[in-house]
């Protein structure tokens, strides 16, 4: 239990220290994490645990959307794709659709991945700034 309570306080830590631009990335690996529990619930028969994890993924495609700051032609496009999941994640938590997750799945993973590409450029940007101010 001690060990627990020890990652527990991790995750914590790690959420209260992050930047926004970390966040953001977690909240897109628990998009992936959740829409693969549901599919996992689905094959597994567990209706009640593929709802909840298909909820858990709504939120979080809810709070990219409200989110988004829409002075930039992105975050436009960006809604569409955000409105386009959450519908579809609807859709599959009524019929209890894999097929449906696994679309939704392979957009969050699109998703992530670029923004983890962005984020790494931001970074080598950032660090030839600074070595050019030196």
């Amino acid at each position: 239990m001690m060990v627990n309570n020890g990652y527990n306080q991790y995750k914590e830590n790690s959420v209260y220290t992050a930047t926004p631009e970390e966040l953001t990335l977690m909240l897109y690996n628990g998009l992936v994490k959740f829409i693969m529990q549901a599919q996992g619930a689905i094959d597994e028969k567990n209706i009640e645990r593929a709802n909840n994890s298909i909820i858990r993924a709504q939120d979080i495609v809810r709070e990219f959307q409200v989110t988004l700051d829409m002075k930039y032609e992105v975050s436009k496009q960006l809604g569409s794709v955000y409105d386009y999941m959450y519908r579809r994640l609807i859709e599959a938590n009524m019929k209890k659709d894999k097929e449906i997750l696994e679309e939704v799945l392979g957009m969050a993973k699109d998703l992530r991945d670029t923004w983890t590409k962005a984020m790494k450029l931001a970074r080598r940007q950032i660090s030839s700034t600074e070595q050019i101010a030196r």
